[in-house]
């Protein structure tokens, strides 16, 4: 099996309930995300090189990665790239289908900037968590970054055509929602036929803006509860945590 030594790891997760429904799975964190996002809590992830390590810590690479699912098959069930936004290295797809060809069923976890890159991804996926970050109006002030709302909106638009086990996940801050902004997104989610929600409150701490590190105002559970009961019958699943 050829190796794929330019796929460049940030991180190792070795065994999670959380990441991929109902399966064992370990996640795989890529290196590089093209967003700045404020309340990204991943900063070191955004380079496209892995930061510098401090002496005798060991840097993550593919080999390790692959040699480490080997000695895992049979134990684990799947493997969930995330990141960092892992479309951004075009070495994703043959560490994908080598993953694959191990054994193991395949999660993704992306913004879906690059829908190009997602679509030849997706006949070896089994599951993607689509981070949506608002409804389109308001992708740019979010993500710091022009033209993001349409590539979201082809990639959601992708993983719906090619039925593939998907859920829309999201992250609330109040630095970037008021609770019109909440019910104005899971409106254009319901039209876009979206079934299976996940609503994330932030948390307080690392972020790559100062000004998120804190939650000074913090939503009340009970008014998010609010708009979860109100809006919960367009959606097969609508979850808040």
């Amino acid at each position: 099996m050829p190796a794929t030594p330019s796929l460049v790891v940030a991180g190792l997760t070795p065994m999670t309930t959380l990441d991929f429904p109902d399966r064992l799975a370990c996640v795989v964190f890529t290196q590089g995300c093209p967003l700045r996002c404020g309340y990204c809590h991943n900063p070191q992830m955004l380079p496209t090189k892995q930061p510098t390590t401090e002496p005798g810590e060991q840097t993550p690479n593919w080999q390790t990665i692959e040699a480490f699912l080997t000695s895992r098959r049979g134990l684990l069930e799947a493997v969930v790239f995330s990141g960092g936004e892992p479309t951004s290295q075009a070495a994703l797809l043959p560490a994908v289908i080598q993953t694959q060809q191990l054994g193991f069923k395949v999660g993704l976890h992306t913004s879906g900037v690059n829908p190009s890159r997602l679509e030849k991804l997706l006949p070896y996926l089994d599951w993607v968590g689509l981070d949506i970050k608002a409804e389109p109006a308001d992708y740019q002030r979010i993500t710091g970054r022009p033209g993001v709302a349409k590539k979201a909106e082809k990639s959601l638009q992708l993983i719906q055509t090619a039925a593939c086990n998907y859920q829309v996940r999201t992250t609330l801050h109040p630095q970037d929602f008021n609770l019109l902004g909440i019910n104005n997104l899971l409106h254009w989610l319901a039209e876009k036929q979206v079934s299976k929600v996940a609503l994330q409150i932030a948390r307080a701490g690392q972020c790559l803006d100062p000004a998120y590190q804190t939650l000074e105002q913090p939503f009340l559970k009970s008014d998010l509860q609010a708009i979860v009961s109100q809006h919960q019958s367009s959606f097969s699943q609508l979850l808040l945590s």
